[in-house]
């Protein structure tokens, strides 16, 4: 090999080892952003198979998967996506990450409270005209359904990773 064509490869070393740094680098911000989406994918199915038991009726107890109670609802329809939560809607408050109100989103809980005691639980559905939704299963006699949240005293809580 002439000595020119030596050299060219000694100094493509250099180059070749920064491409090889920036790609292993690079290699680490997808897998940290797939697991966030995959957490968001989970907390999605949840939501979509807590939707599918709208009309479920409300049973005190109840873990479905035809009759529910709130937290019952919440736990079986995220435990569908694979994701763990506590059995009643206080563990549940106390399970979730808790962040501001003004950042809730879709898929993250609602916790109704009374005297530092959480009473219900609810999954967030969005805003409209003002309002915020929610889905869950009231109370006796009533079915898993759709309500604008109705007071102020709630929390919200979320089971998405610190962005």
């Amino acid at each position: 090999m002439p000595a020119t064509a030596a050299w060219r490869h000694v100094a493509a070393l250099p180059v070749l080892l920064i491409l090889a740094l920036a790609f292993s680098m690079m290699a680490v911000a997808p897998a940290d952003a797939s697991q966030k989406s995959l957490r968001e994918r989970k907390i999605h199915h949840g939501l979509n198979v807590a939707i599918k038991q709208k009309g479920d009726p409300y049973v005190y107890g109840a873990a479905g998967p035809g009759s529910f109670d709130c937290s019952g609802l919440t736990m079986f329809s995220f435990a569908k996506a694979g994701l763990h939560l506590p059995r009643t809607s206080d563990a549940q408050a106390r399970y979730a990450r808790r962040i501001p109100k003004k950042n809730v989103k879709r898929g993250d809980f609602v916790f109704f409270h009374s005297g530092g005691n959480v009473y219900h639980v609810a999954l967030f559905l969005g805003r409209n005209h003002g309002n915020k939704y929610i889905l869950h299963a009231p109370s006796t006699g009533k079915n898993v359904q759709r309500d604008p949240i109705w007071t102020s005293s709630w929390f919200a809580g979320t089971l998405r990773k610190r962005g």
